[in-house]
C-alpha cells in the first residue's frame, strides 16, 4: 500500500510540474496579467468601482465572489480547528 501511495504521489508531482513549465516568469511584464489586466484595473477601477484605492477595488468589487469564497473558507477552518479543540462558545458554568 506504501508503494502504490508514492506512485500516486509521484505521478501527480509530474502533472504539477508540466503544468507550471507553462506558466509565465515571476515579474515577466508580457504576461496576460501584465499586459490585459492590470491597465485596465489600474485606468478605470475608479469610475468602475467608487474605490478610493485599487486594492480595495479590486477585491472588493471584482473580485467580490472570490473574496467571499476565500473568507468563507477561512472561517470554516477556524471553527473546525475550535471544534476540534473542545472549546466550547458560549458555554456558561463549569468547564471542568
Amino acid at each position: 500500500m506504501k508503494a502504490v501511495t508514492w506512485v500516486v504521489f509521484a505521478l501527480a508531482a509530474g502533472v504539477l510540474f508540466y503544468a507550471a513549465s507553462d506558466l509565465p516568469r515571476v515579474g515577466d511584464i508580457e504576461s496576460p496579467a501584465s499586459v490585459h489586466v492590470s491597465p485596465r484595473y489600474i485606468a478605470k477601477s475608479h469610475d468602475e468601482t467608487g474605490a478610493p484605492n485599487f486594492v480595495t477595488g479590486v477585491l472588493a468589487d471584482y473580485r467580490g465572489y472570490d473574496t467571499l469564497g476565500e473568507t468563507t473558507v477561512i472561517f470554516t477552518a477556524g471553527l473546525a480547528c475550535l471544534l476540534i479543540l473542545g472549546v466550547r462558545l458560549g458555554a456558561g458554568g463549569d468547564d471542568k
